[in-house]
């Protein structure tokens, strides 16, 4: 079964790169681009939802909620 999430990220410029970091999971990407910091983000959020035990994932999301 596929499912879809939805996650607010905050994309900054520092130096030569934009970082893209998914507060909501603690998670961050990189590139040289916007698009390409956002599409290195995307990847690092599914490989942590597809391998990451299910009581961590719960926990990352509950403390966003409460910051």
């Amino acid at each position: 079964m596929e499912w879809t999430c939805q996650f607010n990220a905050i994309i900054v410029r520092e130096g030569d790169l934009y970082v893209a970091r998914s507060e909501d999971l603690d998670i961050t990407g990189h590139g040289a681009t916007v698009e390409s910091a956002r599409a290195d983000l995307i990847k690092a959020v599914e490989l942590f939802l597809k391998t990451a035990d299910p009581d961590e994932v719960t926990r990352r999301l509950r403390a966003s909620r409460t910051q």
